[in-house]
């Protein structure tokens, strides 16, 4: 169990009002935690929240007991493409232990590898197309052929997995939180639950009458939120209902 100790009696977490947007950090720091939430980027703060990357010289600035809840260089693995040109690295030190990704493309570096892709296997395949550096599901299609994509855009393609397990047939991911506690030496900090994110709509095969159905192709709430058929989950005592589950509710599922 992680144990965080402050000594100061009153501490000024610092929220510049434009480096966080979300209400809930706000409301932790000051009215669950009582600290002191600053605006003024010259207070002697103690803890720094923000939404975006903390530039090196900001951080080349930080006193030793300052905290900030970004690492520099989150970005190699924060960003779609950083994150799968890496994995394609490390794949290829150590390939049996990073086999668990499909095929990826970047574009547009690797656009006639991808073109190829499609030219010598004739048998019907889908891609995922993902842009480099957007959240929430924005901008993701899927496709069947490369000639509806501009070979200057930057894309994320890989290699769409045709046959997902699913639950009462449908598509969810699994998302796990971890608290990095340093680099030097590595420590991790796993939380014990999480979330289950389903899509809205029952999975099928991807063919030309639904390649476009987001609902059943994506897990992202963002997106599937907007869905007639989203069922919301308001009790924290019934974890295992609605398109949003608790991790441990689709573990057991998993594990009947």
């Amino acid at each position: 169990m992680l144990q965080v100790i402050f000594w100061k009696t009153e501490i000024p977490l610092k929220f510049p009002s434009l480096e966080c947007d979300y209400d809930l950090i706000k409301h932790v720091g000051k009215k669950l935690l009582h600290w002191k939430i600053s605006n003024d980027l010259n207070d002697d703060w103690d803890v720094r929240w923000t939404d975006s990357n903390v530039p090196i010289d900001a951080l080349a600035k930080m006193k030793p007991y300052q905290k900030v809840n970004h690492f520099p260089g989150m970005h190699f693995i924060a960003r779609k493409n950083n994150l799968a040109r890496n994995l394609m690295k490390m794949k290829k030190v150590f390939p049996e232990s990073y086999k668990f990704f499909p095929k990826t493309y970047l574009l547009p570096n690797d656009y006639q590898e991808f073109k190829n892709s499609f030219l010598k296997n004739r048998k019907n395949q889908t891609y995922i197309i993902k842009p480099e550096a957007e959240s929430q599901g924005k901008g993701i299609f899927l496709t069947k052929t490369w000639e509806n994509i501009n070979p200057q855009d930057h894309y994320v393609a890989q290699k769409y997995m045709p046959n997902p397990y699913l639950i009462d047939g449908l598509k969810f991911d699994l998302r796990i939180y971890v608290l990095v506690g340093g680099c030097d030496p590595l420590r991790i900090y796993l939380y014990k639950e999480g979330l289950g994110r389903f899509a809205t709509e029952a999975y099928h095969t991807p063919n030309q009458d639904n390649l476009t159905n987001m609902c059943m192709h994506l897990t992202n709430y963002a997106i599937n939120k907007e869905n007639p058929n989203f069922i919301f989950n308001d009790s924290s005592h019934a974890d295992s209902v609605g398109h949003k589950k608790s991790l441990k509710a689709v573990l057991q599922v998993i594990n009947k």
